[in-house]
């Protein structure tokens, strides 16, 4: 199987399109924007326009280095995706490890393209930087360049007693060869190293809108969904086709999260401190922080109501709307999760 075609973003697909026409397509991005509006799979878009054998600009779809970029088996393409950490001691057999598990990745995404976020254990440990660097130093196979995607690049990090991945890539970035281009995928600038930041072009990816998440449901899934439901995936998805895609009958794990979150702070004290407890202190850039995108989606329903007739509300819902988006600033450092949480579910139900 191939990969899905590239739904909505259409200005910004003219822009990078002439950019790469140009010829100057930064050799180091950042492309940044909320989960699920299909970073990697605009990242892979690049990928195939800056492989195309019909030269600079947007990828033409139809030559071999086209195709084989979108089959995932283009010997210049090499695409690095969160993994769990390599239990081997020996540092090469670790890289060995790594290098099983990507295979692995890509085999799924090759066989479902329609694929969903990496698991919440899953990160890029040193081990896939060595990797990486490794990928770097080759010659291209098949052409002139040859190009690198870190995908999820905020796990850069995870479940590391230091930052020795983030500083190896550090290293790639600062004096990347002339045949590379690197284009690094993430939910949010700072979640990244400022010394990571600063080498990077960053692009923002924002929601496709309704209408582009409506004809991918309908072209992609299979039965599609029709009438009120598909109605209400649209509506669900603000945007985001991941969101639509994880978004079945009864929502996905984010907006279950963010609803027991919400009706444990009407129950009092007693039933949020439990829930508090059960969240897992691993998940602070995966699951966790996606609940709580999940909960200021939430609070922001009804605020333009409230505008009108609820003035007082209002101002409550906007300090707890704060208070999310300062714990979910924590999240993204070393903050515990499960303390994270039993401190904004004492605000909220201060603001209550």
């Amino acid at each position: 199987m191939v990969l899905r075609p590239v739904y909505g973003h259409e200005p910004l697909l003219n822009r990078l399109e002439g950019t790469l026409a140009s010829g100057r397509f930064p050799q180091a991005t950042l492309l940044v924007g909320p989960a699920g509006v299909g970073k990697q799979r605009l990242a892979v878009w690049v990928a195939q326009g800056l492989l195309c054998d019909r030269g600079p600009g947007g990828p033409c779809g139809e030559c071999d280095s086209c195709r084989r970029v979108l089959a995932l088996n283009h010997p210049d393409l090499h695409w690095f995706i969160p993994v769990v950490r390599p239990k081997a001691g020996d540092q090469d057999k670790q890289i060995d490890e790594v290098e099983a598990l990507l295979a692995e990745a890509i085999a799924g995404r090759r066989s479902d393209p329609l694929y969903g976020p990496p698991e919440p254990m899953a990160s890029h440990p040193l081990a896939s930087i060595r990797l990486l660097q490794r990928r770097v130093n080759l010659r291209p196979f098949a052409g002139a360049r040859k190009v690198v995607i870190l995908g999820n690049a905020e796990r850069l990090v995870v479940q590391e007693a230091s930052q020795e991945a983030a500083n190896a890539l550090l290293k790639v970035l600062e004096e990347p060869p002339e045949d590379t281009c690197l284009i690094l995928t993430a939910r949010e600038a700072r979640s990244l190293l400022p010394t990571i930041r600063s080498r990077l072009i960053p692009v923002r990816v924002g929601g496709v809108g309704d209408e582009a998440v409506r004809r991918f449901l309908q072209a992609e899934l299979d039965p599609p969904p029709r009438g009120a439901a598909l109605e209400q995936r649209v509506l669900l998805a603000q945007g985001s086709i991941g969101r639509a895609l994880a978004s079945g009958g009864e929502g996905d794990a984010a907006e279950k999260a963010a609803d027991r979150l919400l009706a444990a702070v009407r129950g009092g004290p007693a039933r949020w401190a439990a829930e508090a407890l059960a969240q897992a202190p691993w998940a602070a850039r995966g699951d966790f922080t996606a609940g709580l995108d999940a909960l200021a989606v939430r609070l922001r329903d009804g605020a333009a109501t409230e505008a009108r007739e609820h003035p007082e509300r209002l101002r409550r819902r906007v300090a707890a709307l704060q208070a999310v988006e300062r714990i979910r600033i924590e999240a993204q450092g070393n903050a515990n999760p499960q303390l994270a949480l039993a401190v904004l579910a004492r605000e909220l139900e201060e603001l209550a």
